[in-house]
């Protein structure tokens, strides 16, 4: 495909750039166009084939588990101060959240945790029982998936890693890629153009046909 070759080339691009002491983030950004942010509503999940990193996630259940950092309703009392939340929801990347609990923890945490795009969703992080089977499989579904939300004309969000195998980074490209193709209201056609850089490194644009 005509935009796997374009990606092969840029990332070409730009691993001749100036190495960098630490592992750059390789980052996509989607630039939008005959979109309407108030109007058409995108915010979904999509799957990865290749995680790029493990995820800090936390979660809200009824007991203390062992195999996640778990916030139960005895500890809730500690987040009346608004400084605390905040120290909670910058700490972990993902939270997820027993269905039980869920109105409790939208009066507690939602003021915080809503803005920052990191409440529990149906879509991926709410669960009925919190058997360490449901738990292992939820984690290593989040920890493979990127959230797309579109609040401005342009869609950023990490990819993989500069350590990553080229093909591997556009594999995971492909997967937003056609993913938005199912969400955008006019498909193709919302899309502008196509960005992705490294973390020090300016972007490289490729033009969709």
């Amino acid at each position: 495909m005509e935009l796997e070759q374009e990606l092969k080339k840029a990332l070409e691009e730009l691993r001749k750039t100036e190495p960098r002491k630490f592992d750059q983030t390789v980052d996509l950004i989607v630039n939008l166009q005959k979109f309407n942010i108030k109007k058409d509503n995108v915010n979904t999940f999509v799957t990865l084939p290749h995680t790029i990193k493990k995820k800090k996630i936390a979660a809200f259940l009824e007991v203390e588990n062992k195999d996640v950092d778990t916030i139960t309703p005895d500890d809730f009392k500690k987040y009346s101060d608004k400084k605390v939340v905040k120290k909670l929801v910058d700490k972990y990347d993902f939270f997820i959240g027993q269905a039980s609990l869920m109105p409790k923890v939208a009066t507690v945490f939602g003021r915080a945790l809503g803005p920052a795009g990191k409440m529990p969703s149906p879509q991926l992080g709410i669960i009925a029982n919190a058997d360490e089977k449901t738990l292992i499989a939820l984690k290593d579904r989040v920890d493979k998936s990127a959230k797309i939300r579109v609040k401005e004309v342009s869609i950023k969000l990490a990819i993989g890693k500069q350590s990553m195998k080229d093909e591997d980074i556009i594999e995971n490209v492909m997967t937003v890629y056609n993913a938005l193709m199912k969400v955008l209201p006019r498909e193709r056609d919302n899309m502008k153009n196509i960005e992705i850089k490294f973390t020090m490194t300016k972007p490289k644009k490729i033009y969709l046909k």
